[in-house]
């Protein structure tokens, strides 16, 4: 394990920041973060190494007995009464502001002290290495198939360390994970491009994965470049894991974030304790509710990893909250209090979520279609919290004729329709779930953080196009 050794020395600094900024407020936080971030991407003509994501620096929370106000610096150093003066004038505001704004109580601040971690094999490669890696797997591609015009391979490791304190709480953490993309140019009378994406917290895992799915990526290129529109229409339908996550992030993933609750943009708000899906759909979401890109031990918020249950048998039972929207609804916070980096504000924001699985084959789930189609690999999505309408693209398709896989592609699919309809119309759900941890999540236009999602094979009924 290697927590940043300057978060490590800024400890006391961040106590005794702490203790001063108590005098001015009934509650103070100090988050401090350290995340390294790599990106290593070769082609057939090129190949180089640059920082990725990464960040350093502080934000703090303060809670003077009506409201809460943040403040982020990337440096604490002096002296700490100073800077705690400086902190505390910056932050006030007018009597007309102050009457106007949400008020809610003050946090609680259990005590705690603990250090978390999570092992992973980063120090095993060199940066030589993984760039090797990268071309290795770009020229093997494109000597596989004269019809490949250019194949990419990206690796993106990163590792995250934070520390928490408050009055009566330390907290820090460290873990890492690494993405893998493997993406070919494909031409045959057209161009096309195709992808796959491998992760783990283990280089030597996504390594070997990246390596050996060659020959699957190029096969699903050969078909992707002779795949046709679909036909518009309301279709049985068999989702992949990945679309399956799909749904559950668009669906009852940002309609959930209880933020949206408070200034009454989430029509789940009113929906909790009432059926929204089918009796056998059940859905969950945190940072400890999986072992994905999501998953960490404590929030931006100090809170510790929660496992949320957000539908069970078809019933909504509970959202997701970050510290202050649970203050401001009277929760208690899920741990899905999240910050795009120091420098922006905690929202609610899903972690890893996923429908959980059920009791059918994916064999069984096929024979039971007449006509419709196989979805694979999520592309985008939106949807509509307040009005409860989604959208969802998947890469691919593949017709499904007299309860059988045909070898007829379409591509690309958008599905679309209501999320109650959607939901309440799952009738059939695999034993087998996968979480897949590859991708970003924006809180509308901006705010990127990592997430993961997915579950089960689902069987739905919906329009296509």
């Amino acid at each position: 394990m290697a927590f940043s050794t300057y978060l490590d020395r800024m400890r006391g600094e961040c106590s005794g920041l702490v203790a001063e900024l108590g005098e001015y407020f009934r509650y103070v936080s100090i988050l401090g973060t350290d995340v390294r971030a790599t990106v290593y991407r070769a082609d057939r003509k090129s190949s180089l190494i640059r920082d990725g994501s990464g960040e350093c620096g502080f934000v703090l929370k303060m809670h003077d007995g009506r409201a809460f106000y943040e403040y982020s610096t990337d440096d604490i150093s002096g002296d700490k009464k100073e800077l705690a003066k400086k902190i505390a004038a910056s932050v006030r505001t007018d009597e007309d502001l102050a009457e106007r704004a949400i008020s809610c109580p003050v946090p609680a601040d259990e005590p705690m002290k603990k250090d978390f971690g999570r092992d992973n094999d980063f120090a095993r490669f060199t940066d030589g290495e993984l760039l090797g890696l990268c071309r290795g797997v770009s020229e093997k591609l494109v000597k596989a198939d004269e019809k490949v015009l250019n194949a990419v391979a990206i690796l993106q490791p990163l590792t995250v360390s934070k520390l928490f304190i408050s009055k009566n709480r330390e907290l820090s953490q460290y873990y890492g994970w690494v993405n893998g993309i493997s993406m070919v140019v494909y031409n045959d009378e057209r161009t096309i491009q195709a992808m796959r994406f491998e992760c783990s917290d283990k280089i030597a895992e996504v390594k070997s994965l990246m390596e050996e799915n060659t020959d699957k990526l190029l096969d699903l290129a050969t078909h992707l470049v002779k795949a046709e529109p679909i036909e518009p229409g309301v279709y049985d339908v068999i989702t992949d894991s990945s679309i399956t996550g799909l749904i559950a992030h668009e669906a009852f993933g940002h309609g959930v974030e209880m933020d949206q609750f408070v200034k009454d943009r989430a029509l789940a708000k009113n929906y909790m304790g009432k059926p929204v899906a089918s009796p056998i759909t059940n859905m969950r979401d945190g940072a400890a509710s999986a072992h994905s890109v999501a998953s960490y031990f404590f929030d931006d918020d100090g809170v510790l990893a929660h496992d949320t249950q957000i539908i069970r048998d078809g019933t909504l039972v509970a959202g997701l909250s970050d510290l202050v929207s649970a203050s401001q609804l009277g929760t208690e916070p899920t741990g899905n209090g999240r910050r795009e980096s120091f420098k922006r504000k905690a929202y609610s924001r899903m972690t890893n979520t996923f429908f959980e699985g059920g009791t059918d084959t994916l064999e069984d789930m096929i024979a039971s279609v007449k006509h419709g189609y196989m979805l694979f690999d999520t592309n985008n999505g939106m949807e509509d919290p307040k009005n409860w309408q989604i959208q969802c693209t998947a890469e691919y398709g593949i017709e499904i004729v007299d309860g059988k896989l045909t070898d007829h592609y379409v591509s690309p699919v958008v599905m679309s329709g209501s999320v109650p309809g959607l939901l309440k119309s799952i009738s059939m759900v695999s034993g087998d779930v996968k979480v897949i941890g590859s991708g970003q999540c924006g809180k509308g236009y901006k705010e990127w953080v990592r997430v993961s999602d997915g579950g089960p094979n689902l069987k739905v009924r919906v329009k296509l196009g």
